[in-house]
């Protein structure tokens, strides 16, 4: 069976055309307001692995659009978790530090 080019693309079209309008709904901003996000939170990882503090790579990182940080995970003393408080505070784009981290003392 041989199909035209036109064919083709008009169903190629057809099966397209839905995904273009799959984010009418979503709120104005936030594909903006993710990547602040997400590179806040690498410039935070990234300071916390520079640390070369072991326990310091297991800190999980969230951050939100208005530039608040939660840690959150385990580290070996409580020096580790100060450090880990201090470092994502001087990242820039961060305007508060919640410290959730867990010091189990290993």
């Amino acid at each position: 069976m041989k199909t035209s080019p036109f064919a083709a693309l008009l169903v190629v079209g057809a099966l397209v055309a839905p995904l273009a309008h799959a984010d009418d709904n979503k709120p104005a901003g936030t594909t903006r307001t993710w990547v602040k996000d997400s590179m806040v939170t690498t410039k935070v990882k990234a300071e916390l692995a520079a640390s070369k503090v072991s326990s310091l790579a297991r800190v999980h990182v969230d951050t939100d659009a208005d530039g608040y940080v939660q840690l959150t995970g385990k580290v070996a003393t409580q020096a580790d978790k100060d450090r880990a408080e201090t470092i994502a505070k001087s990242v820039q784009g961060v305007k508060s530090v919640d410290n959730q981290l867990t010091v189990t003392g290993k």
